[in-house]
């Protein structure tokens, strides 16, 4: 009997046990959805195109994010969206023709640098903020350098890594080795042939290279008379071991951005704001709270 009995305890313990897991789960849900639901996903329309945009946070210290070629919010800037959006709204979009900003298909003129950098400030406009910072990775630091010298009213600090000014032989031979999306591996491929598909993929990339190597020639490089009028604040970031952007892009920017200064990665290649997240939220914070 007493063995009965203890075991008769022992099944009214387990079952408030598990009456309580399944609560903790379906409490760990719901926050879950609640944090996943605090960021807005719409399209708006800017400039005759219907942009995708993200937005999370409630700070009036807002930030926007530009992803580099190809790029998407959340292909680009998903640790920065989540990370950042503590302290700072964040607001990410993918620039036209890529992501979910199709249609139109992508296309390259040699303007399409500037023009993403007007895309990006009427987007701001439009979505109210009239002071803001900007993140630029890549293509997007590029689109940012623009968007900071031309519309230095808008921009209250910008930073840049893995972007360039102008585009030089090395440049031209680096870029080309990596033409060939076959040599691509599966885990940097598949997702983009995923979002463009598999068919689409190599003709839209190839289409970047030869845009992209138009301006090896120019004068003005990319951007290069944008700089000097940036005076925004300017944090340039540079990943040691990136072997898509040389050394001397980073010096090159930061030597001409007057109120500039440079902080590296050792380790850091050109994703380092992907593998170094945490470390890429913290130093990036500091900066923009200064």
């Amino acid at each position: 009997m007493a063995a009965m009995g203890s075991f008769s305890n022992g099944s009214k313990v387990g079952n408030r046990l598990l009456k309580l897991r399944k609560a903790a789960r379906s409490l760990l849900i719901s926050r879950n959805f609640c944090e996943s639901s605090s960021i807005i996903s719409k399209k708006i329309d800017v400039n005759g195109v219907n942009l995708h945009y993200e937005v999370s946070g409630n700070s009036q210290h807002v930030i926007l994010c530009i992803p580099g070629a190809l790029g998407s919010t959340r292909s680009d800037f998903g640790p920065q969206i989540n990370g950042l959006s503590g302290k700072f709204t964040v607001v990410a979009f993918d620039p036209r023709g890529y992501g979910a900003s199709i249609p139109p298909q992508r296309d390259f003129p040699k303007t399409f640098y500037q023009r993403d950098a007007d895309d990006a400030a009427e987007l701001m406009l439009k979505l109210g903020f009239e002071k803001f910072s900007v993140l630029g990775w890549s293509d997007g630091g590029i689109a940012g350098m623009i968007l900071s010298g031309e519309r230095p009213e808008l921009v209250r600090k910008l930073v840049v890594w893995g972007a360039n000014a102008f585009v030089s032989q090395e440049d031209v031979d680096l870029i080309d080795k990596v033409r060939d999306l076959s040599k691509w591996s599966a885990k940097m491929r598949e997702p983009l042939e995923r979002m463009y598909g598999k068919e689409n993929l190599q003709g839209l990339w190839s289409s970047w290279i030869d845009a992209y190597f138009s301006f090896k020639d120019d004068d003005n490089g990319i951007c290069k008379d944008s700089l000097p009028k940036i005076n925004c604040p300017t944090l340039v970031i540079h990943g040691s071991k990136d072997p898509m952007v040389q050394g001397f892009h980073p010096e090159y920017i930061h030597k001409n951005i007057r109120n500039s200064k440079i902080e590296y990665f050792p380790e850091g290649k050109h994703n380092l704001h992907l593998r170094y997240h945490d470390e890429f939220n913290s130093i990036v914070t500091k900066f923009l709270n200064e």
